[in-house]
């Protein structure tokens, strides 16, 4: 598979995890797309492993979403600017910290979008559990999936490019 390939289907991933934070864009299944064009194209043990990982993940968050309170972050005061803030954060949290990083990042990203808002921690603290209680944690479980499965793809494509 050569490299021009490679990328746009890394693009397409990075788009996925943006359409995670964008209401009503289909970002889970733009990472899961991506990582099944991948596994058509590059057939390997490692590609279908891959797939068949992300696939199992993918259907375990929509049955943990399912099981947490439905999405109400209008209602919170949510913006696109905060859905920056917290993607940005766990995007650099999840590679600072592996993959672990990412949930204290998309914590840091809500609570530093709210501080520059509104001024005063306590107030960011306390929209941060607002927001994380209306929907943030049903985001941040597709979020930190759909980075999983990227980290996943990249790791297989970095370190599976044998000779």
């Amino acid at each position: 598979m050569g490299a021009w390939e490679l990328l746009l289907i890394g693009l397409v991933i990075l788009l996925g995890l943006g359409g995670v934070l964008v209401p009503g864009l289909p970002g889970s299944w733009l990472v899961w797309a991506a990582v099944l064009w991948w596994a058509l194209k590059d057939p390997r043990p490692v590609s279908w492993l891959v797939l068949v990982g992300s696939t199992v993940a993918l259907f375990l968050s929509q049955v943990v979403r399912w099981a947490l309170p439905p999405r109400r972050l209008r209602t919170s005061g949510a913006t696109r600017r905060m859905a920056g803030y917290a993607g940005a954060g766990a995007l650099l949290g999840f590679f600072l910290v592996p993959v672990l990083g990412a949930i204290p990042g998309f914590l840091g990203g809500v609570y530093l979008s709210e501080r520059l808002r509104l001024g005063r921690p306590d107030a960011a603290r306390a929209s941060l559990r607002t927001v994380m209680r209306a929907g943030g944690s049903s985001i941040l479980v597709e979020l930190f999936t759909c980075l999983l499965i990227m980290g996943a793809w990249l790791g297989a494509v970095l370190w599976g490019q044998g000779p």
